[in-house]
């Protein structure tokens, strides 16, 4: 029995090793390579001389709204079932989930609604519910807003690949056996995840009531109050996304210039290569929004040093929101 055990015991720790281990692997792999060769001197300069500093101050204000309305629509979707937490343990809970999750990828998930259930007293089983009614909504905007801007966007690739001589295949031709490596590597590990994620499902079918909190919190939705608010909330947290991204690009002379439009498709794209469970995206998200840069002419140096100052700030905001929610730890009461 004793040795089961110790058996079973190593099993976790090296599982959970791996939970941890492996995205961060898979996310410095990706970065060595798109690194490798480059000039580290030059990102001094760019911090030093080049970057306009006022620009991205100007888009931290959009970060934390984007968390502060999630916090406040999740506290929206918890009321039909009586749960009544106060609005700043929900943003808190929000801050500390995206706090940990450079960490460990995916956790914060499951941290958010520890936090809820130790300071609201809601039950985990019902908030987990909302949070996947959340994500189900997110994922509803994001392949709306992925059908409009592929939409709109078909004439300006027309126009853009008129005018370089670029085709298709020329495009297809740039990438490297490398980038095509990293390209499939990244599908292969999303496509793991929502495998993994479904054979894990079982745990919520253990007993009937925690089915049954599970179910109450998906069909939450349905029974919130204000359902126009809920909805500019939504709405809310991916303008806010989007204009902390967008402002970036004001950062730097060499995208400046691109505009709304484009900074649409590297956010769209940007955002399902966060998908892959790596610490906020490392490596997936840099290797597809210089992907995009360069193919609305941004040389690749330029582009990597984009992609790597703009996580790197916005990064050190998101862990910066997680230390404060960590050193309040006295929520507000319920009200």
């Amino acid at each position: 029995m004793w040795l089961f055990k110790i058996k079973r015991e190593m099993k976790n720790i090296i599982n959970s090793v791996l939970r941890v281990a492996l995205p961060i692997a898979f996310a410095a792999a990706i970065l060595w390579w798109m690194y490798r060769g480059f000039q580290w001197q030059e990102i001094r300069q760019a911090l030093d001389t080049d970057m306009r500093w006022g620009w991205m101050l100007l888009s931290f204000p959009f970060g934390v709204l984007a968390q502060v309305l999630r916090g406040l629509r999740w506290r929206q979707v918890l009321e039909p079932m009586g749960e009544r937490p106060s609005r700043w343990s929900c943003v808190r809970a929000i801050f500390l989930s995206y706090g940990s999750s450079l960490v460990v990828p995916r956790v914060g998930e499951l941290l958010r609604c520890g936090v809820l259930a130790r300071d609201g007293g809601v039950k985990m089983s019902r908030s987990l519910g909302t949070v996947v009614t959340e994500r189900v909504v997110d994922m509803v905007l994001i392949l709306l807003l992925t059908f409009v801007t592929v939409v709109w966007q078909v004439p300006v690739f027309i126009r853009f690949m008129g005018r370089t001589g670029l085709s298709v295949h020329a495009i297809v031709a740039r990438f490297s056996p490398t980038g095509w490596l990293v390209t499939v590597a990244s599908g292969i590990v999303v496509t793991g995840m929502g495998y993994f994620i479904l054979r894990r499902l079982h745990v919520f079918d253990r007993t009937r009531q925690v089915a049954h909190d599970l179910l109450d919190g998906l069909l939450s939705i349905r029974r919130v109050r204000q359902k126009g608010l809920f909805w500019l909330y939504s709405v809310g947290i991916w303008a806010s996304y989007y204009l902390h991204f967008y402002l970036t690009f004001y950062c730097f002379s060499y995208t400046e210039h691109l505009g709304p439009t484009v900074a649409l498709v590297a956010f769209v794209v940007g955002t399902f290569a966060v998908i892959v469970p790596t610490p906020n995206g490392a490596g997936p998200w840099h290797f597809a929004v210089k992907t995009v840069l360069m193919l609305f002419g941004v040389e690749g140096n330029d582009g990597a040093m984009f992609v790597l100052i703009v996580h790197s700030v916005q990064t050190a905001l998101v862990a910066a929101l997680g230390v404060a929610g960590l050193a309040d730890r006295k929520a507000s009461p319920a009200r």
